[in-house]
């Protein structure tokens, strides 16, 4: 039965936080070093629901892709959610641990679980510097809305569901794909030549624009859809470590969806 900072080290091992961005806040949140760990749950996104799940399988460790206090706090105050979410954690001796921008760009990270998730080969990173992203094919050419639909049925049901830009019947047999955020990619995603980007949070105007400088296709999931295959690829990883060390280990994947968004509705809308 390990110790907590046993089961850190092993986990800095797969994903080192100096590999993490400066702005980025990662590691070990709360958590006794010296407490025995049997189980561990991973999550996407430290919330409340996720510290109850943790306390209900009798864990002792969350690991997430999302930080808590991404920008600093100076209080933990249980009267704001983010502080309850440490209370609970720290009365239950519940440790929490976050791979973050450090988790994106290892190999494998955040994408190459989203690939796998739709079953894509994966052929390099997008970002060969930084090790994000990547550059995948297809085993046989499918159309954009085949591509989409193929996204529907392999990534987790959200709220906001998938949704396209560019011509639906526009084959493609290349694509990037890059979990969470990936407007700021645009550039680099034409540059590498592929025919379509699968990612989240498109806004607007970079949509716009990049639909309108190439026939790039579009495939905009939610964030946390995109990210919470990593959850799975990252269990595995911690699992044969601990059958490596003999720890013996209870790994665990949260399914709860804690994605904001809860419904969605559809109108004619207002005419323009």
């Amino acid at each position: 039965m390990p110790r907590l900072s046993e089961v850190i080290a092993a986990l800095d091992a797969l994903w080192p936080p100096e590999r993490a961005e400066q702005w980025d806040a990662v590691g070990t949140v709360c958590g006794d070093p010296d407490s025995e760990v049997t189980r561990v749950l991973f999550a996407v996104d430290p919330v409340q629901q996720i510290a109850d799940e943790a306390i209900g399988l009798g864990a002792q460790l969350i690991v997430t892709h999302h930080p808590l206090y991404l920008r600093g706090t100076t209080t933990v105050a249980a009267s704001h959610f983010k502080g309850r979410v440490v209370h609970t954690l720290i009365k239950h001796d519940i440790a929490l641990h976050v791979a973050h921008t450090n988790a994106d760009t290892a190999d494998p990270g955040v994408s190459d679980a989203l690939a796998g998730a739709l079953d894509l080969r994966v052929t390099g990173p997008l970002v060969p510097e930084s090790g994000l992203g990547r550059i995948c094919e297809l085993d046989h050419p499918e159309t954009l809305a085949e591509f989409a639909e193929r996204a529907a049925k392999r990534l987790p049901a959200t709220a906001q569901g998938i949704r396209i830009a560019g011509d639906p019947g526009a084959l493609v047999r290349r694509v990037a794909v890059s979990g969470g955020s990936g407007d700021s990619l645009f550039d680099v995603v034409r540059a590498a030549g592929v025919d379509a980007f699968l990612t989240a949070d498109l806004r607007h105007h970079p949509a716009s624009e990049a639909t309108q400088h190439s026939p790039l296709g579009l495939v905009d999931a939610a964030h946390w859809a995109t990210e919470w295959p990593w959850c799975e690829q990252a269990a595995a990883q911690l699992d044969a470590m601990s059958d490596r060390h003999g720890w013996g280990l209870r790994v665990h994947v949260s399914h709860t969806v804690t994605d904001p968004w809860s419904s969605h509705h559809s109108s004619p809308g207002a005419p323009n």
